[in-house]
């Protein structure tokens, strides 16, 4: 059987019989007999956060990078360079900083990341209308019946969509193609980072049997340790099962293992789904329970919040602040605005009056900020009960181009907005 294919270099269709591209001499081929006929896809972006950190300080290029909290933090993603010594995402920071003691450590800009996750699902948005996120670097896409409209079939305007990103927003991202989302998203990390990998369903049985219980997305640590423990390992194991016994032991998860085992799922890509909040938290290195350290770490939070609503147009109703003791016990605590906003500016006095009750000599390991209830932006004056609340929204919005014109240490985020101005904090890490 013929294999259609393309050269992922210059994006020449590739005689039938190419070693290597006959234009450019790349060998970079992207090859399938059923590459043609896939149109369910998984675009994941190669260590987003650091990549984004990389594009924008190229001294970091061939330097171990990790994005994340401090001792007591995590690591929120990590580059390459830094994997190689064993760091992943989730793993404490102590750990991961005894793995690679050389790692250049960065405070996460959520902001930053979220305004680029949106210029990258634009794009995605510009190929097909049925684009379904998991999170601000991936998501699923089907591209059924595209061909006409771009004159190429999937295949091909998601290896121009690839090399878009790539030219445009200065990150790659990896792609997984197939006839499903089981198996786009398994295909996306076979061949990372900026790959391309097809899965069809000629070879899928074939391909999940030896496959682990851990690789399927969805399987937590827990319940594959449970499987294991019961001798199921594989997915050649689940199949051994059946349907009936995987459904009588684990319920109707057994049930959907038992037919993603044989490469069938048919869960249909949803076009985007409205997010319920946005929040920020961070874990302290020292538990604290002074005011000042508790609403310095308050106002980062609520300003990394704001970024990130901004960035997605939207504005939340409730407020809510989280607080975990010494002790791991939670505190939650929330408030519904009389208008929705998504001001840090707002969202840090209501925080700190949330949080004048909590303050009470018990100490605190971890405090976060978040807004709830979100709907599209329509403007947004703070609290017009307030009468300084248009002249902090209008500084604030004025901080927000300064930063988006000159970077983000053009302006300093101080406490100049709350009612207590107080010494901008300096940035400690965030989990």
């Amino acid at each position: 059987m013929s294999e259609p294919g393309y050269c992922r270099s210059c994006l020449l269709a590739l005689p039938e019989a190419a070693t290597a591209c006959p234009s450019c001499g790349s060998h970079r081929l992207l090859r399938h007999a059923e590459l043609n006929r896939l149109s369910i896809a998984h675009i994941d972006c190669d260590a987003f956060f650091a990549a984004v950190e990389k594009r924008d300080n190229p001294a970091l290029e061939d330097k171990p990078v990790i994005i994340g909290g401090q001792q007591r933090g995590v690591v929120s993603t990590c580059c390459y360079v830094a994997r190689l010594y064993g760091v992943h995402s989730a793993m404490p920071m102590f750990q991961a900083l005894k793995a690679c003691p050389d790692a250049v450590v960065i405070h996460p800009e959520h902001g930053k990341y979220t305004r680029e996750g949106y210029r990258i699902r634009n794009m995605m948005k510009d190929i097909t209308p049925l684009v379904e996120p998991l999170s601000i670097d991936e998501a699923f896409l089907d591209l059924t019946g595209t061909t006409r409209l771009h004159g190429a079939p999937p295949a091909l305007t998601l290896l121009r969509l690839q090399r878009r990103i790539e030219a445009e927003v200065g990150i790659t991202v990896s792609v997984g193609l197939s006839f499903n989302k089981f198996l786009a998203k398994t295909a996306s990390d076979l061949d990372k980072p900026n790959g391309f990998a097809v899965i069809g369903e000629a070879e899928a049985l074939d391909f999940l049997a030896p496959r682990p219980v851990r690789s399927i997305y969805g399987v937590g640590p827990a319940f594959a340790a449970r499987l294991e423990h019961n001798g199921i390992r594989t997915l050649s194991d689940i199949r051994r099962q059946g349907d009936k016994r995987m459904a009588d032991r684990y319920g109707d998860m057994g049930y959907h293992l038992a037919r993603l085992s044989r490469g069938e799922d048919r869960r249909q890509v949803s076009p985007e789904r409205e997010r319920k909040s946005v929040s920020s938290e961070t874990t302290f290195n020292a538990d604290h329970d002074d005011r000042e350290t508790l609403e310095k770490h308050l106002w980062r939070l609520s300003v990394k919040v704001a970024d990130q609503m901004k960035a997605k147009r939207v504005s939340g109703q409730v407020v809510t602040l989280k607080l975990k003791t010494a002790q791991f016990k939670t505190r939650t605590r929330r408030r519904t605005l009389n208008e929705p906003s998504q001001l840090a500016d707002t969202l840090f006095r209501i925080g700190r009056d949330l949080l004048d009750k909590e303050v009470d000599g018990t100490r605190y390991r971890l405090i976060g900020i978040g807004f709830s209830g979100l709907r599209d932006a329509v403007g947004d004056a703070g609290d017009l009960l307030d009468p300084q609340a248009i002249r902090r929204a209008t500084a604030e919005r004025a901080m927000d181009k300064a930063r988006e014109r000159f970077g983000s240490d053009a302006v300093v985020k101080g406490r100049g907005l709350s009612a207590k101005p107080k010494p901008n904090p300096k940035p400690d890490q965030t989990s």
